[in-house]
């Protein structure tokens, strides 16, 4: 670090009434997180672009998760009683071992529990559908403004071919980088940064095989979301699509 450069800012633990010390958790390509040390409940800190309402949108999406047999890591309220303060939320931590990607097809009965739940549910503050983007410009962390032109055609194009397919509250990340085998049998869904409401497919698709429209509208999604925030990674994505 030069003499002229400040440290990141560490997140205002205090507003959560947490005194503990921190340890980074290193992984993340878009968020910084750190979990407590050494003091009961062990809490999550992790950097936020979501609004308050954002946030907020995502209490019925775990109820839902939890009635299908998810754990979820609820986002906690500070002493102001918002979930974001100074672009940090608060969670609860979560055991748990690893999970093996041949036990993603397992989830599907849950999954679907999940989104017939939610199917109602109204659009994520900020957010916008593979549908809906077709005629938006932006919507979360896609702005296919930035996209090449021919790029966002092709985008536009893999995510039109399934456009009559159904639409809910999905979690939108669902890999098992993001999924805990809890001590009581239960199955965690974490990192809930990327849940809209858009195709199922988006989740269902990572669950086994999928033909090839389904493929190229979620290679799509990958390379739009990835633009601006992962370039490297959407390039060698957009090669495919």
């Amino acid at each position: 670090m030069s003499p002229s450069e400040s440290p990141a800012p560490l997140p205002p633990t205090a507003l959560w009434d947490c005194q503990a010390p921190l340890q980074r958790i290193r992984g993340g390509h878009r968020n910084r997180a750190f979990r407590t040390q050494g003091a009961e409940p062990q809490l999550i800190f992790k950097s936020t672009r979501r609004s308050e309402a954002a946030l907020a949108w995502l209490a019925p999406v775990h109820d839902a998760a939890e009635a299908a047999g998810f754990a979820v890591p609820r986002l906690l309220p500070s002493r102001n009683g918002r979930l974001c303060e100074a672009g940090w939320t608060c969670e609860a931590w979560i055991e748990g071992r690893s999970f093996p990607a041949a036990g993603l097809p397992r989830l599907r009965a849950a999954l679907e529990t999940l989104h017939a739940a939610c199917a109602g549910l109204p659009q994520r503050p900020g957010f916008a559908s593979a549908r809906e983007l077709l005629a938006r410009e932006s919507g979360g962390d896609i702005r296919l403004s930035a996209l090449p032109r021919e790029a966002a055609a092709a985008c536009r194009e893999a995510w039109h071919a399934l456009t009559h397919r159904r639409e809910t509250a999905i979690h939108g990340d669902l890999n098992p980088g993001n999924l805990l085998r809890c001590p009581d049998g239960r199955t965690a869904l974490l990192d809930w940064d990327e849940s809209r409401r858009d195709l199922a497919l988006f989740d269902l698709g990572q669950l086994g095989p999928v033909d090839s429209r389904e493929w190229r509208a979620i290679l799509a999604w990958e390379v739009a979301c990835c633009w601006e925030l992962e370039p490297a990674h959407a390039e060698k994505l957009l090669k495919q699509l």
